[in-house]
């Protein structure tokens, strides 16, 4: 009877059985490993004996995973993959002092870039490398060191910032003589959105301004993208505040103040379990929770002025 405490003598085995999980074939794997299909099936057949379950059924012209084999060839590949990725940090010393970024293009282009200096400038030893995408990356893939997610906080957890929409115009938009606008003032020019308008609807019924015509006709595909065509003076925008804070402090745009109800997203600090300890990334999380809080606080001081 197979004891299931007995270890795993060699993770030879676990090399093959990868290879030929992944090629489906013990051809293809020894190709890959430079031996022989004997040698990589031998190698198979006594790591499925000190399991004590088979991992393939062995057909005559082709082989198949078991379910056992499946499970197995997701964890094995994991570990390979996590276990590569370790051996490449540790080959190159240089990684200690290289911090790979991660976040949206919004976020990148309208937040964080014109903060990085204050970082560089207390640990200027560390070489920062950000990419700007809205395409998800595996922070466990190895290829980046910390994320900066963007979208719903329900649920989540490492929450940075809590957002809220603000609206917000150019100065260009007033008349001569004008301040501020009001919301009355919604009806005469384009209301510019990303995503849906149904934000924008909310809002207004919120603030009891729902009646009229509005004109919906401006959306975008992006926030950063969004509050420059607001800069531009195209239209009024509804944006989260985190990337228009800067401009409103600048004087660039103006806030409208409205009532308006914490829209259920924000940012997120995401980071590998290997790497969560690192000095670099440890140094980089104290460092943007501190600039988070500091938004925190002025989008608070911006509510209560509204209210």
């Amino acid at each position: 009877m197979h004891d299931p405490t007995r270890p795993l003598r060699s993770l030879s085995g676990l090399m093959d059985f990868d290879s030929t999980a992944r090629w489906g074939s013990f051809k293809l794997a020894a190709q890959e490993l430079h031996k022989t299909p004997a040698a990589v099936s031998l190698q198979v057949k006594q790591l499925e004996e000190a399991l004590g379950f088979p991992l393939f059924v062995r057909h005559p012209r082709h082989i198949s995973l078991t379910e056992k084999g499946q499970a197995l060839s997701i964890a094995v590949s994991r570990m390979l993959r996590e276990l590569r990725v370790q051996v490449a940090s540790l080959q190159d010393s240089s990684e200690e002092n290289v911090l790979r970024i991660t976040t949206t293009h919004s976020l990148a282009f309208k937040w964080l870039a014109p903060r990085l200096g204050r970082f560089t400038k207390l640990y200027p030893e560390l070489d920062i490398q950000m990419n700007a995408g809205d395409r998800l990356v595996d922070v466990e893939d190895g290829s980046v060191d910390v994320a900066l997610r963007a979208g719903p906080l329900e649920g989540r957890t490492n929450v940075l910032f809590r957002d809220s929409n603000v609206v917000v115009y150019s100065p260009s938009l007033l008349a001569p003589g004008q301040e501020a606008l009001e919301i009355a003032d919604l009806k005469r020019f384009p209301l510019l959105y990303d995503d849906s308008p149904e934000t924008w609807i909310a809002l207004l019924r919120e603030n009891d301004a729902l009646d009229g015509r509005y004109d919906f006709s401006r959306g975008f595909s992006h926030q950063g993208v969004l509050v420059q065509a607001a800069v531009a003076g195209h239209g009024i925008a509804l944006a989260g505040y985190l990337v228009v804070h800067d401009d409103i402090q600048s004087g660039v745009l103006k806030r409208l103040p409205v009532r308006s109800e914490p829209n259920g997203r924000g940012y997120r600090f995401v980071v590998a379990s290997s790497k969560a300890c690192l000095p670099k990334v440890a140094r980089f999380r104290d460092w943007i929770t501190g600039e988070m809080q500091e938004m925190q606080q002025a989008l608070a001081a911006a509510q209560a002025g509204t209210l």
